[in-house]
Protein backbone atom coordinates (compact mmCIF):
# COMPACT_ATOMS: atom_id res chain seq x y z
CA UNK A 1 0.00 0.00 0.00
CA UNK A 2 1.60 3.17 -1.39
CA UNK A 3 2.66 5.77 1.65
CA UNK A 4 0.24 9.40 1.72
CA UNK A 5 2.50 12.10 0.44
CA UNK A 6 3.05 14.37 3.72
CA UNK A 7 2.18 17.56 3.19
CA UNK A 8 4.67 20.31 2.89
CA UNK A 9 5.11 23.11 5.25
CA UNK A 10 4.92 26.92 5.00
CA UNK A 11 8.45 26.69 5.25
CA UNK A 12 9.44 24.09 2.56
CA UNK A 13 6.59 25.74 0.03
CA UNK A 14 8.22 29.29 0.55
CA UNK A 15 11.46 27.72 -0.27
CA UNK A 16 9.83 26.11 -3.18
CA UNK A 17 8.32 29.21 -4.33
CA UNK A 18 11.76 31.57 -3.65
CA UNK A 19 14.74 31.74 -6.63
CA UNK A 20 17.35 30.97 -4.57
CA UNK A 21 20.21 33.91 -4.83
CA UNK A 22 22.24 32.26 -6.97
CA UNK A 23 19.40 31.92 -9.50
CA UNK A 24 18.36 35.54 -9.41
CA UNK A 25 19.14 36.90 -12.88
CA UNK A 26 20.06 40.84 -11.34
CA UNK A 27 19.31 43.08 -8.44
CA UNK A 28 15.96 44.32 -7.41
CA UNK A 29 14.93 46.38 -4.59
CA UNK A 30 15.43 44.72 -1.06
CA UNK A 31 11.70 44.77 -0.83
CA UNK A 32 10.93 43.18 -3.85
CA UNK A 33 11.37 39.40 -4.04
CA UNK A 34 12.28 36.69 -6.91
CA UNK A 35 10.02 34.13 -6.81
CA UNK A 36 9.10 31.14 -9.35
CA UNK A 37 6.78 31.80 -11.62
CA UNK A 38 4.37 28.95 -11.27
CA UNK A 39 4.27 30.45 -7.43
CA UNK A 40 2.05 33.40 -8.77
CA UNK A 41 0.70 31.75 -11.99
CA UNK A 42 -0.79 28.79 -12.89
CA UNK A 43 -1.63 27.63 -16.77
CA UNK A 44 -4.55 26.31 -18.72
CA UNK A 45 -3.47 24.66 -21.86
CA UNK A 46 -5.83 24.10 -24.57
CA UNK A 47 -8.17 21.64 -25.96
CA UNK A 48 -7.69 19.53 -29.20
CA UNK A 49 -10.98 19.97 -31.03
CA UNK A 50 -12.24 17.75 -33.97
CA UNK A 51 -11.84 19.50 -37.03
CA UNK A 52 -14.86 18.37 -38.55
CA UNK A 53 -16.57 20.23 -35.75
CA UNK A 54 -14.62 23.81 -37.45
CA UNK A 55 -17.03 26.23 -38.37
CA UNK A 56 -16.36 29.45 -40.55
CA UNK A 57 -19.95 31.43 -39.57
CA UNK A 58 -21.01 29.75 -36.21
CA UNK A 59 -20.42 28.23 -32.69
CA UNK A 60 -17.83 29.71 -30.24
CA UNK A 61 -14.33 31.01 -31.56
CA UNK A 62 -11.53 29.10 -31.08
CA UNK A 63 -8.08 30.94 -30.04
CA UNK A 64 -4.77 29.36 -32.47
CA UNK A 65 -1.74 30.34 -32.63
CA UNK A 66 -2.12 32.75 -35.29
CA UNK A 67 -4.87 34.34 -33.58
CA UNK A 68 -2.04 35.82 -31.16
CA UNK A 69 -0.61 39.18 -32.22
CA UNK A 70 1.63 41.60 -30.57
CA UNK A 71 0.10 41.99 -27.53
CA UNK A 72 -3.45 41.03 -28.17
CA UNK A 73 -5.62 38.50 -29.60
CA UNK A 74 -7.20 39.25 -32.93
CA UNK A 75 -10.60 37.17 -33.43
CA UNK A 76 -11.12 38.83 -36.97
CA UNK A 77 -10.03 35.50 -38.25
CA UNK A 78 -10.63 33.29 -36.38
CA UNK A 79 -12.04 29.81 -36.77
CA UNK A 80 -15.23 28.38 -34.98
CA UNK A 81 -16.79 25.34 -33.38
CA UNK A 82 -19.87 23.79 -32.87
CA UNK A 83 -18.28 21.05 -30.22
CA UNK A 84 -20.61 21.78 -26.79
CA UNK A 85 -19.41 20.77 -23.18
CA UNK A 86 -16.30 22.13 -23.30
CA UNK A 87 -14.72 22.18 -19.90
CA UNK A 88 -14.48 25.40 -18.10
CA UNK A 89 -11.03 25.31 -17.84
CA UNK A 90 -10.77 25.99 -21.97
CA UNK A 91 -12.62 28.64 -21.56
CA UNK A 92 -10.85 32.05 -22.42
CA UNK A 93 -12.07 35.21 -20.66
CA UNK A 94 -11.52 38.63 -21.16
CA UNK A 95 -8.15 39.75 -19.50
CA UNK A 96 -6.99 36.12 -19.83
CA UNK A 97 -3.01 36.76 -20.92
CA UNK A 98 -2.56 33.44 -23.95
CA UNK A 99 0.93 32.17 -25.03
CA UNK A 100 1.91 30.54 -28.03
CA UNK A 101 3.29 27.46 -26.70
CA UNK A 102 4.81 25.61 -29.86
CA UNK A 103 6.02 26.93 -33.60
CA UNK A 104 8.08 29.73 -35.00
CA UNK A 105 6.33 31.80 -32.68
CA UNK A 106 6.56 30.27 -28.99
CA UNK A 107 6.65 32.71 -26.42
CA UNK A 108 4.34 35.24 -28.32
CA UNK A 109 1.71 36.44 -26.01
CA UNK A 110 -1.33 38.93 -25.76
CA UNK A 111 -4.29 39.47 -23.63
CA UNK A 112 -7.86 38.99 -24.88
CA UNK A 113 -9.57 41.85 -24.28
CA UNK A 114 -13.36 40.74 -25.92
CA UNK A 115 -16.12 40.55 -23.22
CA UNK A 116 -17.01 37.49 -25.27
CA UNK A 117 -15.81 33.96 -24.33
CA UNK A 118 -14.10 31.82 -26.61
CA UNK A 119 -12.24 28.35 -26.52
CA UNK A 120 -8.45 27.78 -26.03
CA UNK A 121 -7.10 25.63 -29.14
CA UNK A 122 -4.47 23.30 -28.25
CA UNK A 123 -0.49 24.38 -27.96
CA UNK A 124 -2.02 28.05 -26.91
CA UNK A 125 -1.53 28.51 -23.39
CA UNK A 126 -3.73 30.70 -20.59
CA UNK A 127 -1.34 31.92 -18.01
CA UNK A 128 -3.42 32.94 -15.23
CA UNK A 129 -3.16 34.69 -11.68
CA UNK A 130 -3.31 32.62 -8.73
CA UNK A 131 -3.62 35.42 -6.23
CA UNK A 132 -4.87 38.98 -6.78
CA UNK A 133 -3.39 39.65 -3.58
CA UNK A 134 0.44 39.05 -4.83
CA UNK A 135 -0.14 39.83 -8.37
CA UNK A 136 -1.86 42.20 -10.68
CA UNK A 137 -2.95 41.17 -13.90
CA UNK A 138 -1.43 44.32 -15.72
CA UNK A 139 1.83 43.98 -13.96
CA UNK A 140 1.55 39.80 -14.92
CA UNK A 141 1.19 40.86 -18.90
CA UNK A 142 4.14 43.29 -19.22
CA UNK A 143 6.34 41.11 -17.46
CA UNK A 144 5.55 38.11 -20.05
CA UNK A 145 5.42 40.27 -23.03
CA UNK A 146 9.60 41.67 -22.25
CA UNK A 147 10.22 37.95 -21.67
CA UNK A 148 8.94 36.46 -24.88
CA UNK A 149 12.71 35.88 -26.20
CA UNK A 150 13.80 34.46 -23.15
CA UNK A 151 10.39 32.05 -23.21
CA UNK A 152 11.41 31.57 -26.77
CA UNK A 153 14.86 30.46 -25.60
CA UNK A 154 14.25 27.94 -23.55
CA UNK A 155 12.23 25.87 -25.37
CA UNK A 156 12.72 22.99 -27.06
CA UNK A 157 12.52 21.18 -29.98
CA UNK A 158 14.97 22.49 -33.02
CA UNK A 159 13.24 23.64 -35.47
CA UNK A 160 9.82 23.35 -34.26
CA UNK A 161 10.47 24.78 -30.51
CA UNK A 162 7.90 24.23 -28.02
CA UNK A 163 7.54 25.10 -24.39
CA UNK A 164 5.72 23.03 -21.72
CA UNK A 165 3.77 25.00 -18.67
CA UNK A 166 6.23 22.67 -16.38
CA UNK A 167 9.15 24.76 -18.04
CA UNK A 168 7.54 27.75 -17.55
CA UNK A 169 6.24 27.14 -13.91
CA UNK A 170 10.36 27.62 -12.75
CA UNK A 171 10.97 30.71 -14.70
CA UNK A 172 11.52 33.21 -12.32
CA UNK A 173 9.85 36.67 -11.60
CA UNK A 174 10.78 39.37 -10.09
CA UNK A 175 7.91 40.16 -7.11
CA UNK A 176 7.13 43.88 -5.80
CA UNK A 177 5.07 44.65 -3.25
CA UNK A 178 1.30 45.04 -4.59
CA UNK A 179 1.42 48.69 -4.70
CA UNK A 180 4.29 49.15 -6.02
CA UNK A 181 3.26 47.49 -9.22
CA UNK A 182 0.85 49.28 -9.86
CA UNK A 183 2.84 52.35 -9.45
CA UNK A 184 4.83 50.28 -12.52
CA UNK A 185 1.75 49.78 -14.33
CA UNK A 186 0.89 53.05 -14.26
CA UNK A 187 4.37 54.53 -15.43
CA UNK A 188 4.57 51.79 -17.85
CA UNK A 189 1.48 53.26 -19.47
CA UNK A 190 2.20 57.14 -18.88
CA UNK A 191 5.37 56.51 -20.74
CA UNK A 192 3.93 54.08 -23.53
CA UNK A 193 1.02 55.93 -24.36
CA UNK A 194 3.41 59.31 -25.01
CA UNK A 195 5.61 57.20 -27.13
CA UNK A 196 2.64 55.57 -29.12
CA UNK A 197 1.37 59.17 -29.77
CA UNK A 198 5.25 59.57 -31.11
CA UNK A 199 4.95 56.28 -33.02
CA UNK A 200 1.54 57.28 -35.17
CA UNK A 201 2.86 60.67 -36.08
CA UNK A 202 6.05 59.48 -37.48
CA UNK A 203 4.26 56.41 -39.07
CA UNK A 204 2.06 59.00 -41.08
CA UNK A 205 4.93 60.54 -42.13
CA UNK A 206 6.26 57.32 -43.41
CA UNK A 207 3.31 56.48 -44.94
CA UNK A 208 2.67 59.56 -46.52
CA UNK A 209 6.27 59.64 -48.96
CA UNK A 210 3.58 57.73 -51.57
CA UNK A 211 1.44 60.71 -51.57
CA UNK A 212 4.11 63.51 -51.34
CA UNK A 213 5.69 61.67 -53.99
CA UNK A 214 2.58 61.16 -56.28
CA UNK A 215 2.32 65.49 -55.37
CA UNK A 216 5.96 66.23 -56.98
CA UNK A 217 5.10 64.18 -59.72
CA UNK A 218 1.91 65.79 -60.80
CA UNK A 219 3.60 69.14 -60.33
CA UNK A 220 6.55 68.21 -62.84
CA UNK A 221 4.30 66.95 -65.28
CA UNK A 222 1.57 70.04 -65.15
CA UNK A 223 4.92 72.07 -65.99
CA UNK A 224 4.74 73.55 -62.00
CA UNK A 225 7.96 72.98 -60.76
CA UNK A 226 9.87 74.69 -63.66
CA UNK A 227 8.48 78.29 -64.26
CA UNK A 228 11.01 79.81 -62.84
CA UNK A 229 13.03 77.73 -65.01
CA UNK A 230 11.21 79.04 -68.06
CA UNK A 231 11.28 82.45 -67.35
CA UNK A 232 14.99 82.28 -66.32
CA UNK A 233 16.07 80.86 -69.94
CA UNK A 234 12.82 82.91 -72.01
CA UNK A 235 11.01 79.40 -72.66
CA UNK A 236 6.99 80.30 -73.29
CA UNK A 237 4.87 78.58 -71.04
CA UNK A 238 3.27 77.54 -73.84
CA UNK A 239 5.62 75.47 -75.14
CA UNK A 240 4.58 72.15 -73.88
CA UNK A 241 2.51 69.96 -76.63
CA UNK A 242 1.46 66.39 -76.19
CA UNK A 243 2.70 63.95 -78.36
CA UNK A 244 1.89 60.29 -78.68
CA UNK A 245 4.19 57.67 -77.06
CA UNK A 246 4.80 56.08 -80.44
CA UNK A 247 5.99 59.19 -82.01
CA UNK A 248 8.88 59.45 -79.61
CA UNK A 249 9.97 55.78 -79.93
CA UNK A 250 11.82 53.97 -82.34
CA UNK A 251 10.08 50.96 -80.85
CA UNK A 252 7.63 49.56 -78.25
CA UNK A 253 7.38 45.75 -77.94
CA UNK A 254 6.90 42.92 -75.46
CA UNK A 255 8.18 39.88 -74.79
CA UNK A 256 7.71 36.10 -75.50
CA UNK A 257 4.00 35.25 -74.83
CA UNK A 258 4.89 31.86 -73.93
CA UNK A 259 7.73 29.71 -72.49
CA UNK A 260 11.39 28.90 -73.46
CA UNK A 261 13.18 26.37 -72.43
CA UNK A 262 14.96 26.98 -69.42
CA UNK A 263 18.58 25.76 -68.20
CA UNK A 264 19.85 25.67 -64.74
CA UNK A 265 23.34 26.41 -66.03
CA UNK A 266 22.34 29.36 -68.52
CA UNK A 267 23.99 32.49 -68.72
CA UNK A 268 21.00 34.64 -69.86
CA UNK A 269 17.59 35.23 -67.51
CA UNK A 270 13.88 34.99 -68.57
CA UNK A 271 12.93 37.85 -66.98
CA UNK A 272 8.88 39.49 -66.45
CA UNK A 273 7.42 42.95 -65.04
CA UNK A 274 7.89 42.03 -61.59
CA UNK A 275 12.09 42.07 -62.53
CA UNK A 276 11.41 46.11 -62.41
CA UNK A 277 12.67 48.07 -59.63
CA UNK A 278 12.42 51.62 -60.29
CA UNK A 279 15.40 52.02 -62.39
CA UNK A 280 17.10 48.80 -62.38
CA UNK A 281 16.45 45.04 -63.70
CA UNK A 282 16.51 42.97 -60.21
CA UNK A 283 17.62 39.56 -60.64
CA UNK A 284 16.17 36.84 -58.07
CA UNK A 285 17.30 33.82 -56.47
CA UNK A 286 13.87 32.57 -58.45
CA UNK A 287 14.50 34.15 -61.75
CA UNK A 288 15.00 31.62 -64.53
CA UNK A 289 18.02 31.02 -66.74
CA UNK A 290 18.30 30.28 -70.57
CA UNK A 291 20.87 28.85 -72.63
CA UNK A 292 22.35 30.99 -75.51
CA UNK A 293 20.20 29.02 -78.36
CA UNK A 294 17.33 29.62 -76.76
CA UNK A 295 18.45 33.73 -76.14
CA UNK A 296 19.34 33.89 -79.91
CA UNK A 297 15.98 33.15 -80.35
CA UNK A 298 14.06 35.28 -78.46
CA UNK A 299 16.82 38.44 -77.90
CA UNK A 300 15.10 41.70 -79.00
CA UNK A 301 16.71 44.96 -79.52
CA UNK A 302 17.11 46.39 -76.69
CA UNK A 303 19.84 49.55 -75.98
CA UNK A 304 21.15 52.51 -74.07
CA UNK A 305 17.57 54.57 -74.61
CA UNK A 306 15.67 50.85 -73.56
CA UNK A 307 12.69 51.65 -70.95
CA UNK A 308 10.88 49.34 -69.42
CA UNK A 309 7.31 48.98 -68.46
CA UNK A 310 5.61 46.27 -66.70
CA UNK A 311 2.00 45.56 -68.52
CA UNK A 312 0.68 42.33 -67.44
CA UNK A 313 -0.54 41.76 -63.49
CA UNK A 314 0.98 45.25 -61.47
CA UNK A 315 1.24 47.65 -63.77
CA UNK A 316 3.96 49.79 -63.94
CA UNK A 317 7.14 49.11 -62.16
CA UNK A 318 10.03 50.35 -64.18
CA UNK A 319 13.70 50.03 -65.30
CA UNK A 320 16.07 50.76 -67.70
CA UNK A 321 18.42 48.33 -69.59
CA UNK A 322 21.81 48.46 -68.54
CA UNK A 323 22.91 45.58 -70.90
CA UNK A 324 22.01 42.89 -68.60
CA UNK A 325 21.86 39.49 -70.18
CA UNK A 326 18.12 38.81 -70.28
CA UNK A 327 15.17 37.59 -73.03
CA UNK A 328 11.71 39.31 -72.00
CA UNK A 329 8.57 37.53 -71.13
CA UNK A 330 4.92 38.89 -72.25
CA UNK A 331 4.76 41.40 -69.02
CA UNK A 332 7.71 43.38 -69.93
CA UNK A 333 6.84 45.83 -72.41
CA UNK A 334 10.19 47.60 -73.50
CA UNK A 335 10.58 51.47 -75.00
CA UNK A 336 13.55 52.38 -76.99
CA UNK A 337 12.89 56.43 -77.20
CA UNK A 338 14.12 58.63 -79.71
CA UNK A 339 16.02 61.64 -79.63
CA UNK A 340 13.51 64.08 -78.35
CA UNK A 341 12.56 62.25 -75.72
CA UNK A 342 14.95 61.96 -72.45
CA UNK A 343 13.89 58.24 -70.26
CA UNK A 344 14.43 59.35 -66.98
CA UNK A 345 11.65 61.50 -68.05
CA UNK A 346 9.83 58.82 -69.54
CA UNK A 347 10.51 56.70 -66.37
CA UNK A 348 9.28 59.57 -64.41
CA UNK A 349 5.68 60.13 -66.61
CA UNK A 350 4.97 56.00 -65.89
CA UNK A 351 4.82 56.30 -61.81
CA UNK A 352 2.28 59.50 -62.30
CA UNK A 353 -0.94 58.96 -61.04
CA UNK A 354 -2.54 60.31 -65.15
CA UNK A 355 -0.23 57.85 -66.44
CA UNK A 356 -1.49 54.58 -64.03
CA UNK A 357 -5.20 55.52 -63.71
CA UNK A 358 -5.23 55.59 -67.80
CA UNK A 359 -3.03 51.69 -67.70
CA UNK A 360 -6.24 50.82 -65.62
CA UNK A 361 -8.82 51.86 -67.61
CA UNK A 362 -7.16 50.82 -70.79
CA UNK A 363 -5.88 47.45 -69.25
CA UNK A 364 -8.32 44.54 -69.65
CA UNK A 365 -9.18 41.67 -67.23
CA UNK A 366 -10.66 41.82 -63.68
CA UNK A 367 -7.99 39.64 -62.03
CA UNK A 368 -5.08 39.98 -63.95
CA UNK A 369 -4.48 43.37 -65.48
CA UNK A 370 -3.09 43.20 -68.61
CA UNK A 371 -2.31 46.92 -70.86
CA UNK A 372 -2.04 46.26 -74.46
CA UNK A 373 0.29 47.48 -76.59
CA UNK A 374 -1.79 49.77 -78.40
CA UNK A 375 -2.72 51.61 -75.88
CA UNK A 376 0.65 52.04 -74.78
CA UNK A 377 1.84 53.63 -78.40
CA UNK A 378 -1.53 56.21 -78.08
CA UNK A 379 -0.59 57.63 -74.96
CA UNK A 380 -0.04 61.15 -75.01
CA UNK A 381 3.07 62.40 -73.54
CA UNK A 382 3.17 65.91 -71.74
CA UNK A 383 6.35 67.46 -73.70
CA UNK A 384 8.28 69.90 -72.85
CA UNK A 385 11.95 71.05 -74.70
CA UNK A 386 14.68 68.13 -73.80
CA UNK A 387 16.50 70.96 -71.58
CA UNK A 388 13.61 71.50 -69.73
CA UNK A 389 13.26 67.63 -69.61
CA UNK A 390 16.54 67.27 -67.97
CA UNK A 391 15.61 70.25 -65.65
CA UNK A 392 12.10 68.49 -64.23
CA UNK A 393 14.50 65.05 -64.14
CA UNK A 394 16.95 66.73 -61.84
CA UNK A 395 14.29 68.23 -59.47
CA UNK A 396 12.16 65.01 -59.27
CA UNK A 397 15.25 63.20 -58.44
CA UNK A 398 16.35 66.07 -55.54
CA UNK A 399 12.55 66.32 -54.17
CA UNK A 400 12.53 62.68 -53.98
CA UNK A 401 15.97 62.60 -52.40
CA UNK A 402 14.98 65.16 -49.69
CA UNK A 403 11.67 62.99 -48.98
CA UNK A 404 13.11 59.65 -49.02
CA UNK A 405 15.49 60.78 -46.10
CA UNK A 406 12.01 62.22 -44.23
CA UNK A 407 10.92 58.89 -44.32
CA UNK A 408 13.90 57.35 -43.71
CA UNK A 409 14.30 58.98 -40.68
CA UNK A 410 10.75 58.40 -39.68
CA UNK A 411 11.63 54.48 -40.21
CA UNK A 412 15.08 54.99 -37.69
CA UNK A 413 12.47 56.68 -34.97
CA UNK A 414 9.83 54.41 -34.93
CA UNK A 415 12.55 51.25 -34.44
CA UNK A 416 13.54 53.22 -31.76
CA UNK A 417 10.84 53.35 -30.14
CA UNK A 418 10.40 50.04 -30.08
CA UNK A 419 13.79 49.69 -28.74
CA UNK A 420 12.96 52.47 -26.06
CA UNK A 421 9.82 50.22 -24.81
CA UNK A 422 11.98 47.69 -23.81
CA UNK A 423 14.53 50.12 -22.13
CA UNK A 424 11.55 50.68 -20.27
CA UNK A 425 10.48 47.56 -19.46
CA UNK A 426 13.65 45.96 -18.37
CA UNK A 427 13.71 49.21 -16.15
CA UNK A 428 10.68 48.60 -15.02
CA UNK A 429 11.79 45.18 -13.97
CA UNK A 430 14.81 46.36 -11.86
CA UNK A 431 12.89 48.58 -9.91
CA UNK A 432 14.19 51.75 -12.00
CA UNK A 433 11.38 53.91 -12.68
CA UNK A 434 11.52 55.44 -9.54
CA UNK A 435 8.57 54.60 -8.24
CA UNK A 436 9.63 52.26 -5.93
CA UNK A 437 9.35 53.08 -2.03
CA UNK A 438 11.93 51.37 0.03
CA UNK A 439 9.60 52.28 3.09
CA UNK A 440 7.01 50.12 2.05
CA UNK A 441 6.81 46.04 3.53
CA UNK A 442 8.30 43.35 1.55
CA UNK A 443 6.37 41.08 -0.48
CA UNK A 444 8.37 38.16 1.28
CA UNK A 445 6.16 39.28 4.37
CA UNK A 446 2.46 38.70 2.09
CA UNK A 447 3.51 35.85 0.66
CA UNK A 448 4.55 33.66 4.07
CA UNK A 449 0.67 34.88 4.63
CA UNK A 450 -0.96 33.95 1.56
CA UNK A 451 1.20 30.39 1.47
CA UNK A 452 -0.78 30.22 5.42
CA UNK A 453 -3.99 30.90 3.81
CA UNK A 454 -3.90 28.35 1.29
Amino acid sequence: MPKKKTALTIEERLQQALVPAEEQPYEVPENWVWVRLGAVCFFENGYAFKSDKFSSEKGIPVIRISNIKENNVDLDDCIKTLEENIDEKYIVHQGDLLIAMSGATTGKNGVYMSANIAYLNQRVGNIKVKNKELLIEKFRNFYIANMQNEILNTAYGGAQPNISSQKMSVMTFPLPPLSEQQRIVERIEELFTKLDEAKERLQEVADSFAVRKAAILHKAFMGELTKQWRRENGVSDESWEEVSLKELSSVIGDGLHGTPVYSENGDYYFINGNNFDDSFIAIKESTKRVSIEEYKKYAVNLNDNTVFLSINGTLGKTAFYNGEPVILGKSACYINVGEKLDKRFLKEMFHTNAFINYANQKATGSTIKNLGLKAIREYLVPLPSLPEQHEIVRLIDDLLARERSVQQASEQALASIDLMKKSILARAFRGELGTNKASEASTLELLKQVLAEN
